[in-house]
């Protein structure tokens, strides 16, 4: 069983909740982080982008993290912020387009993720996952959610959903595109103990976005034990909790800051004596999702490239479907492209290979390669949840960044002090 514990959250007041709440802070850059704040002077991003806000700064240096600290006392001191007088679950619910995603933010356990009853299917990078442990550490909470998932037995999710009051929500934000983001205080001892005991079945939470949130926050506990400072709620992290057949996955995208050895035309060449390669034409760079050109009877890998202001599918056959791993685009992509022809054995680690959300649209891939950045893009096919599930608990390990989940939510909605 996996175990859940209410907490007395910080949240913004209600008529600032729209203004505090901010993208996460590994979807934007330091200067896209710095023209939130240039545009909302209120913005979470202070805190969880603080590099953002100190001119030609090293993003390690000390001075980073202890600036996002003051930022964050400086919010609680004016107002802006305010810890509840007691421990609650939090609803949150996301209204996109025409789908409405609900789940809850919890505190769980450190120690269930040590023992692997927190799953994981992806390995972290060494440099966000030092940049998140001192930024935790420094801040003494956790600024942002990480997005675990279960199986869903008993009627969990309706029983969350019947959560849900008929009323106003406590914390209100709404994206530029329209997203909309609600956030709902149950403080109710029977309901919260319920829901506990419901998770008393549960086996396993997986993790769907945030690796490096919760490695940082187990590497926390584990540093605060050492030292003799371990507190109760440095055993917790906070994480919203989704059912797995609630959530969608969209691919996640690889971009090269050059070729190696090769030109444009030789590593055309070789890749076509590796893959199928045909010239796609005209996509809908609007979009974040290239539908395949090629079907088959038989399983295929398929991606996509852009390189030199044209795009182009990719594919070659899965040669053994019963390989979990293997059997993945991205596996094959990091294998055959990045290790074999470009180099790039280390995928959490080389500066040469970037990464971009997959719910990013595809003028973004085509705007960074066209502007010389980069050398090359890669467009990858979403991964099924199922699939997901499958490999965590056959504990095997997905390549880096092979998954971006929706719906992705806010920082600073809620916010869990390690005191």
């Amino acid at each position: 069983m996996v175990k859940i514990f209410s907490f007395p959250a910080i949240r913004p007041k209600p008529e600032k909740a729209a203004e505090i709440a901010s993208v996460p802070y590994d979807v934007v850059s330091t200067e896209e982080a710095r023209e939130c704040i240039e545009a909302n002077p209120l913005s979470f991003m202070k805190v969880i982008r603080s590099e953002s806000t100190i001119a030609g700064i090293d993003p390690k240096d000390p001075l980073v993290y202890e600036t996002a600290k003051k930022n964050l006392e400086d919010m609680i001191k004016k107002g802006l912020l305010e810890k509840d007088d007691k421990p609650g679950i939090y609803l949150y619910r996301v209204k996109q387009g025409g789908s409405i995603y609900t789940g809850f933010v919890a505190n769980v356990s450190v120690k269930d993720y040590e023992e692997n009853k927190i799953k994981r299917h992806e390995l972290t990078r060494y440099d966000k996952e030092e940049d998140r442990t001192t930024h935790i550490d420094t801040t003494n909470a956790n600024t942002g959610l990480v997005v675990l998932l279960y199986r869903d037995i008993n009627g969990i999710f309706s029983y969350i959903e019947s959560l849900v009051p008929q009323r106003n929500p406590d914390g209100l934000a709404k994206t530029e595109n329209g997203v909309v983001h609600e956030v709902f205080r149950v403080t109710d001892s029977l309901e919260i103990s319920r829901l506990i005991d419901m998770f008393e079945e549960v086996d396993a939470l997986y993790i769907a976005d945030g690796h490096h949130r919760a490695k940082s926050s187990v590497n926390v506990a584990q540093k605060r034990r050492e030292e003799g400072r371990i507190t109760e709620e440095a055993e917790r992290f906070m994480a919203v909790i989704f059912a797995e057949n609630r959530v969608k996955i969209h691919g996640y995208s690889r971009l090269v800051t050059d070729l190696g050895d090769f030109t444009k035309e030789s590593f055309l060449k070789a890749l076509s004596e590796r893959f199928d390669v045909r010239p796609y034409g005209e996509i809908d760079d609007t979009v974040f999702k290239i539908p395949p050109l090629k079907e088959s009877e038989r399983p295929l890998h398929v991606f996509h490239m852009y390189i030199d202001k044209k795009w182009y599918e990719l594919s070659c056959p899965v040669k053994d479907p019963k390989d979990t791993i293997g059997s993945l685009d991205v596996s094959v992509v990091q294998k055959i492209v990045m290790e074999d022809m470009l180099g790039i054995t280390d995928p959490r680690g080389d500066p040469r290979l970037e990464y971009l959300g997959g719910s990013r649209p595809l003028l973004d891939l085509e705007t960074r390669v066209n502007s010389g950045s980069y050398a090359a893009a890669f467009s990858m096919q979403p991964v099924k949840v199922e699939t997901v599930l499958k490999i965590a608990d056959e504990g095997e390990i997905m390549p880096p960044k092979s998954t971006w989940f929706e719906p992705k939510l806010l920082s600073g909605l809620t916010i869990h002090s390690l005191d």
